[in-house]
């Protein structure tokens, strides 16, 4: 079997270096076999669970999210009411953030609109931030 050194597991997963080495050092990656010449050395598995790993956290899943769902891909005969409940809770989270950012939008969209580009002592920006008061989703 080929081993892999950290630069090209780097360089095929997409996960920087100091990200692998702390992926193995909190545990999400086992400690890899070393060289003669003590470089780590890879095996196609760990370029798999670091692949994994780069796209569960371009979900946004977090750490413990995915050692949990790493723990279930070891066990692939468990039931996967948990892994549903993890992407579950992922995707409610994702659904707030996009009502928070559609209410920032509309907010900035109403202050860049009733600008009226003359000077600052009558700009509705600096208006609206000064006073928070002012914005229309207040306390959102």
């Amino acid at each position: 079997m080929k081993k892999i050194t950290i630069g090209e597991a780097a360089r095929q997963s997409g996960v920087k270096v100091p990200t692998i080495r702390y992926y193995e050092g909190i545990g999400l990656l086992r400690t890899p076999s070393r060289s003669e010449g003590n470089q780590r050395a890879y095996e196609q598995s760990d370029l798999d669970r670091l692949t994994f790993i780069r796209h569960a956290r371009e979900l946004g899943f977090e750490v413990e999210a995915i050692r949990t769902l790493l723990s279930l891909q070891d066990n692939p005969l468990q039931p996967c009411a948990s892994a549903d409940a993890i992407a579950k809770a992922r995707l409610i989270e994702v659904k707030q953030r996009i009502r928070s950012l559609t209410a920032l939008k509309a907010e900035l969209e109403m202050m860049v609109e009733g600008c009226g580009h003359g000077r600052v002592d009558q700009c509705r920006v600096i208006e609206v931030l000064a006073d928070h008061g002012q914005c229309t989703h207040h306390g959102h």
